[in-house]
């Protein structure tokens, strides 16, 4: 008779960590990578002790009032939980973890691809190629904006944001940075702190986006805020499509305001707006800012680990709820 706790997990994860699912749990896994909708995961949680969704779960208000009783905890493969309405699970009893620390180089890795692709215009010169139309060079061909050298602005200096900053200044960049709080000297490293985003903007040659989704963060990078970017400035983000108004950041590639963009991330992923691709002066990729198999396996463990903390009665590392 089997009497390990019945773990739902929403979508397919790495083999080690379901490896690990089938030896402590009596898992539900989504071997199709499907992603469920609100009725089938409610469904699907039945009986089950706990969830392991990652950010392409929304569990909202209404989600986690239908969750059956016996569900006692929401272990998140992901940093974020904006997809979690913290407040109802509380008052349901539901604890909820997260995965933070161990993929600030993955993404950072990511942020400085998107830094490079984009000021080097990385995307208009792959489709020459792969369209058979590069057939010319002159010294006026494909010219982009060096990195080296250049600011970097950081809005969250976090773990992700303090790693590309490192990474950054192995391109001789100077890092400016705004953070709700500032950071101890040591972890500073020469950066100079804004205590408002306003006073930061006009500082940045290059944005990077670090901070979490929040209520609060929303649009963070709006049209007025982009107008005091200098004219020319790139703007990359890795963190949260919902940070960045969309619409505004359109407009400044249009208009020339901004020289270019790179995205991980989008409001309404995977539907991003159409407009990004038709773009010459963008740099995409479809949120894989964590995704290496030393970082995915990672993640994975330390939710499980959480999980395991739960399920014996102890404390989670990683508790936001």
């Amino acid at each position: 008779m089997n009497n390990k706790p019945v773990v739902l997990v929403t979508r397919r994860l790495p083999p080690a960590v379901e490896d690990r699912l089938r030896h402590d749990y009596d898992p539900r896994l989504n071997d199709e990578d499907r992603l469920y909708t609100a009725e089938e995961l409610i469904q699907r949680a039945a009986g089950a002790h706990a969830i392991v969704p990652c950010h392409t779960e929304h569990l909202s208000a209404e989600v986690i009032a239908q969750l059956p009783d016996s569900v006692r905890a929401i272990a998140n493969f992901s940093v974020g939980v904006d997809h979690v309405d913290l407040a109802a699970a509380k008052a349901r009893g539901i604890i909820v973890t997260n995965t933070p620390d161990v993929l600030a180089d993955a993404t950072a890795e990511v942020a400085m691809l998107l830094i490079l692709g984009a000021a080097r215009r990385a995307s208009e010169g792959e489709r020459l190629l792969r369209s058979g139309q590069w057939d010319s060079w002159s010294p006026s061909f494909m010219v982009g904006t060096q990195v080296t050298g250049k600011r970097l602005g950081i809005i969250g200096m976090g773990r992700v944001g303090q790693v590309t900053a490192r990474r950054a200044r192995g391109f001789d960049m100077t890092i400016h940075y705004h953070n709700r709080r500032r950071l101890d000297p040591n972890l500073e490293a020469g950066a100079m702190y804004y205590e408002i985003v306003e006073a930061l903007l006009p500082q940045c040659d290059f944005l990077a986006m670090h901070c979490p989704a929040t209520p609060d963060t929303r649009h963070l990078l709006n049209a007025q805020r982009i107008g005091l970017l200098p004219d020319g400035a790139i703007v990359v983000n890795t963190a949260r499509g919902s940070i960045i108004e969309e619409a505004a950041l359109i407009a400044a590639l249009q208009s020339g305001k901004l020289a270019a963009a790179g995205l991980d991330v989008y409001e309404n992923e995977p539907d991003i707006n159409p407009v990004f691709s038709e773009l010459q002066n963008t740099f995409l990729l479809p949120h894989i800012g964590s995704a290496t198999r030393e970082t995915r396996d990672a993640m994975g463990f330390r939710a499980l680990d959480n999980l395991d903390a739960i399920i014996a009665g102890r404390e989670p590392r990683d508790r936001v709820a």
